[in-house]
């Protein structure tokens, strides 16, 4: 995720449905036009501050297309390289040319969304049995947060 969370863990509760401009996208509605999208929550915890960027695990009590994307959006947490949502400016807006770089090279060791479904569980619509399934976070994803914790030990030094 983009930038540090001021809390540790945390609650994100919100109707998701349609963006009202971009189709591509999904959108939180609130209040008197809730009724737009479909009720959605998701929990999620930090696991790790590396600098400008936070790994965070998330638990979903409802499973609406893009939640983690949308609702991380919502509290102002994008995705790191998360083109549709935002994600990808991490690198706009800041003059620090090495910066640029670290992160544009990141984004080229993980060249797609830093999202990943470490377990993924349900329970199965025939025989009622819960069904769960682990996979182990992918090789990009890890090179990626290797750099960021290098990145982050060396800021802290300087």
């Amino acid at each position: 995720m983009g930038g540090d969370f001021d809390e540790q863990s945390g609650t994100v509760e919100g109707n998701i449905g349609r963006h009202p401009k971009n189709r591509l996208q999904n959108y939180v509605w609130s209040g008197e036009e809730a009724y737009k999208g479909k009720p959605a929550v998701t929990h999620w915890s930090v696991i790790e501050g590396l600098g400008y960027v936070t790994m965070i695990s998330c638990k979903l009590e409802t499973g609406r297309t893009h939640q983690i994307r949308v609702h991380m959006k919502h509290i102002g947490h994008t995705l790191f390289n998360d083109e549709r949502y935002g994600g990808d400016k991490i690198l706009k807006g800041t003059s620090f040319t090495k910066y640029k770089q670290f992160v544009d090279n990141c984004m080229k060791v993980l060249p797609r969304q830093a999202l990943h479904a470490k377990t993924l569980g349900f329970e199965h619509p025939v025989t009622k049995k819960w069904m769960s399934f682990n996979c182990d976070i992918p090789d990009d994803m890890t090179n990626c947060i290797e750099k960021w914790r290098v990145y982050a030990a060396n800021s802290k030094d300087a």
